[in-house]
C-alpha cells in the first residue's frame, strides 16, 4: 500500500484562551495540500520502519516516530513493514508527523478498517492527528480536535509553501503568545473565512524566528491573493488564482532564495 501524508495548512487561526491542563483553545481552518510525505507499507510477521528522503535524519529513533505510534494504537494484524519518504520539514507548521500518522490510519482503514473509537486513539497522539486523518477541509475547535466539516470553495486552488529552513517548535511559540482573546474564527466559506481570519501565532513566532517576515515579505511581492504563516511556524503558504501565477512565483522564490525549502501543489 501506498498512502501520501498531506501537508496540513492552518488557513486561519485563532488562539481563544489557555486551559487549566496547559492545552490552548483554538479555532482553525485545516487545509491539505494534495502533496506531503510518503508511506509504504508491506504485510510483515513484525512492525519495522525505515526512513528515507530529505528530513529523514530530523526524525530521531525512528522507533519512537509517531508512526510506530500509530501502528501501535491500531490492530493491523501481525506487522507491517512500512517506509517513510520524509520529504516534509520538522518542525514546520505543516503537521508532518500528524500527517504520517493520519496515512498510517488511513492504510490500516482500507486493510482492516478502523475501530469505533479511532478518533479516540488519534487525539492521543496529537492535537491535529484526527484532521489528518481525514485530510479534508474543516474547522477544528477545542485543541483541534472537535472537526466540524465544511463545503470547500478552494479546492484545486494553486499553493505555494516555502519554510526558511528554521526548525521551530510548537511548545516555545505557544508560550510567547501574549494570551489575549482577539476574537473567534469569522463565519462563512472557507475561501471568506482564511480572508477574514488570522493567526494569532505569526507574532510570536516571528519574535522567535525572524526569517519567517522575510519569507512572508518574499511571497506577498509574487501576487497572491493570501500569503500567511501556517500553525506555529515557520513555514508560510502563498494561495493564487491561477497556476501559472504558482509556477512563475516558484521560480522567483528559488531566485532569490535558493536556499529555502519550497513545495508547490493544489489544496485538495
Amino acid at each position: 500500500m501506498i498512502e501520501t501524508a498531506y501537508a496540513k495548512i492552518n488557513l486561519a487561526l485563532h488562539v481563544r484562551k489557555q486551559r487549566e491542563d496547559g492545552y490552548h483553545e483554538l479555532e482553525t481552518l485545516f487545509a491539505f495540500v494534495d502533496a506531503g510525505d510518503v508511506l509504504t507499507a508491506h504485510r510483515s510477521d513484525r512492525d519495522t520502519l525505515a526512513t528515507l528522503g530529505e528530513f529523514a535524519q530530523a526524525i530521531g529513533d525512528p522507533f519512537g516516530n509517531i508512526v510506530s505510534q500509530a501502528l501501535g494504537a491500531l490492530p493491523h494484524g501481525d506487522g507491517w513493514t512500512v517506509t517513510l519518504e520524509k520529504n516534509l520539514p520538522v518542525a514546520a507548521g505543516l503537521g508532518g508527523g500528524s500527517a504520517d500518522a493520519g496515512a498510517v490510519f488511513r492504510m490500516v482503514e482500507r486493510a482492516h478498517g478502523l475501530p469505533v473509537d479511532w478518533r479516540t486513539r488519534a487525539a492521543k497522539l496529537g492535537a491535529d492527528v484526527p484532521a489528518c486523518v481525514l485530510s479534508e477541509t474543516c474547522i477544528g475547535r477545542g485543541i483541534g480536535t472537535e472537526l466540524q466539516p465544511v463545503d470547500s470553495d478552494l479546492a484545486g486552488t494553486p499553493v505555494l509553501l516555502v519554510n526558511p529552513r528554521v526548525p521551530l517548535a510548537t511548545g516555545p511559540v505557544f508560550k510567547a503568545w501574549d494570551g489575549k482573546d482577539r476574537g473567534a474564527l469569522p463565519a462563512g466559506s472557507p475561501r471568506e473565512i482564511a480572508l477574514a481570519g488570522r493567526n494569532d501565532l505569526e507574532t510570536p513566532a516571528t519574535s522567535l524566528c525572524p526569517e519567517i517576515v522575510e519569507v512572508l515579505a518574499a511571497l506577498s511581492n509574487t501576487g497572491p491573493w493570501l500569503a500567511r504563516m501556517s500553525g506555529s511556524g515557520a513555514t508560510c503558504f502563498a494561495l493564487y488564482e491561477m497556476q501559472d501565477q504558482l509556477a512563475e512565483a516558484a521560480s522567483r522564490i528559488k531566485e532569490i532564495q535558493p536556499g529555502w525549502w519550497q513545495m508547490a501543489g493544489a489544496l485538495r
